[in-house]
């Protein structure tokens, strides 16, 4: 987190509302950008980054969450995650690998303490979350920043430094390919 960030969630600790009016404002666009891929309706998406955002205004005030190991999107990003994955799982869409490839977590947040302990894991997402690590450096990255962060191609070959699109999707197939194989010839019997 940059000293900005770090500013922004001081503030918030310290019931800032016009911060966490901000800090709404500013993540709910992008929210329902990063939630088309799973084939939503608008009006869901704006239900679900509401209670995830609530999930988050929640912890913060009530002193659940003190320390941030994310930044405050990555964290409201992966409280809504789950819950579109519990949404689509209610109204009993099928999860395919790619969707449930995005269930894979960053290294640098944990997932039950964004959800307090409430969530297990299913077998599927084990699976993922074992393989995963697993795989290489730049595997894990570029499958992190498209799956887990919501990065789109571009993105991705700026953080990366890659030279051209191409290259980034070349990438993150390879590295699926990789990881659906690794899963598959460690799970067939």
């Amino acid at each position: 987190m940059n000293k900005e960030e770090q500013k922004t969630f001081e503030a918030l600790k310290n019931g800032s509302e016009e911060t966490f009016k901000k800090v709404y404002e500013d993540n709910r666009l992008k929210f329902i950008h990063f939630a088309r891929k799973y084939q939503l309706s608008e009006e869901e998406s704006i239900d679900i980054y509401q209670d995830a955002y609530i999930v988050f205004y929640e912890n913060v005030t009530l002193g659940k969450l003190t320390a941030l190991k994310s930044t405050i999107s990555t964290y409201i990003f992966s409280v809504g995650k789950y819950m579109i994955i519990d949404r689509l799982k209610k109204n009993k869409k099928t999860i395919d690998s790619e969707l449930a490839l995005s269930m894979a977590q960053d290294d640098s947040i944990s997932v039950e303490a964004l959800l307090e302990g409430e969530t297990t894991l299913t077998q599927e997402q084990m699976l993922l979350q074992k393989f995963f690590t697993l795989l290489g450096g730049q595997c894990k990255k570029v499958l992190t920043l498209f799956y887990y962060r919501g990065f789109n191609i571009a993105e991705i070959m700026i953080e990366g430094g890659y030279n051209s699109e191409n290259v980034v999707k070349s990438q993150k197939s390879r590295c699926l390919k990789q990881l659906k194989e690794l899963i598959k010839s460690n799970t067939a019997l």
